[in-house]
C-alpha cells in the first residue's frame, strides 16, 4: 500500500489547517514528492509565512486563506483551484480542534454530563460540519482528477469500539465532544466512500498517532514527521489501494 516515494509532479493538493503541526509537515512531505501544495490557513499572512519557510527549504507551495468555518472561503478556494489548475487531486481535511482537555496540562476529565451545548457545537462545526461542507464544495474538482484522494484527519479516540472496551488503552480518554465529532467524521468517510466506490476517488479516515503538537502536548510519543506519515500514505494511494477505511500508517483501526 505504501506510496511515500510516489512522484506527485502535476498533482494538486490542498491541506486545511496547514500553517502548523501535522498539516504543515504533511505539506512539506507532499511538496518533497513534487505536488503543487496549497497551504490552507485561517490567516493569509500565516499561510504566506509557511510558503516562505518551505521556500527556504527548496520546496514550493502556495498560501490560501481558508477558514474552514467560512463557506465564502470554500467558494473562493473552489474558484482559485478551478482558475489555476482546473482540478484537485488531493484534499486533506486536517484542521481540527480539541476543547475538552484542560489546555495548560492537557488533562482529560470526563465532563459528558456537564459539557455545554456551545462547546459541542463549536467542536462539531470545525471537526465535522466544516470538512463535509468543504468536501462537497470541492468534489466537482476532485472528480476531474484521474486519482482523487480525500483524507479525513480523525483520531483513534473516535473509535466507538475502543471507547466502549474497558480493556482498551483509550477507554479512560473520554473527551466527549472531540471523540463524538471524530466518530461522526468516520461515518462521513464510510458513506462518501460508498457513494464514490465506482469512481477513481478514494476516501479514508486516518489516526496520525499521539503527536507532539500544540494539541497533542509535550507528553505525546510521536514526532511531527512520523505524525504526518499516515496522511501522506493515504494521499498517495495507488489505484488498488483501500477506500472507506480507518488507518494508522497501513494498519486498519476498528470503527
Amino acid at each position: 500500500m505504501t506510496a511515500l516515494t510516489q512522484d506527485l509532479t502535476g498533482k494538486v493538493a490542498l491541506i486545511t489547517g496547514a500553517t502548523r503541526g501535522i498539516g504543515l509537515e504533511t505539506a512539506r512531505g507532499l511538496s518533497k514528492l513534487g505536488a503543487n501544495v496549497i497551504i490552507g490557513g485561517r490567516d493569509q499572512q500565516k499561510a504566506d509565512d509557511v510558503v516562505k519557510l518551505l521556500a527556504q527549504e527548496g520546496l514550493k507551495a502556495e498560501g490560501l486563506k481558508l477558514d474552514v468555518n467560512e463557506h465564502a472561503d470554500h467558494k473562493e478556494a473552489y474558484a482559485y483551484l478551478e482558475r489555476k489548475y482546473g482540478k484537485l487531486d488531493i484534499l486533506i481535511n486536517n484542521a481540527g480542534i480539541l476543547l475538552d482537555a484542560e489546555s495548560a496540562s492537557h488533562q482529560i476529565i470526563n465532563r459528558t454530563s456537564t459539557i455545554s451545548e456551545g462547546e459541542l457545537r463549536e467542536t462539531f462545526d470545525v471537526n465535522f460540519f466544516a470538512p463535509i461542507a468543504l468536501t462537497q464544495t470541492l468534489l466537482p474538482l476532485i472528480r476531474k482528477s484521474d486519482s482523487g484522494r480525500i483524507v479525513n484527519l480523525s483520531s483513534v479516540l473516535g473509535s466507538l469500539h475502543l471507547q466502549a472496551d474497558p480493556a482498551s488503552p483509550f477507554y479512560s480518554m473520554k473527551t466527549f465532544a472531540y471523540n463524538a465529532s471524530k466518530a461522526a467524521l468516520n461515518a462521513f468517510t464510510i458513506h462518501l466512500a460508498a457513494e464514490l466506490k465506482d469512481t477513481p476517488i478514494k476516501v479514508n479516515s486516518v489516526h496520525p498517532g499521539w503527536v507532539q503538537t500544540e494539541m497533542g502536548g509535550a507528553r505525546a510519543n510521536v514526532d511531527i514527521v512520523e505524525g504526518s506519515r499516515t496522511s501522506i500514505i493515504m494521499a498517495t494511494l495507488p489505484a488498488d489501494g483501500p477506500t472507506g477505511g480507518f488507518f494508522h500508517l497501513e494498519n486498519p483501526l476498528p470503527w
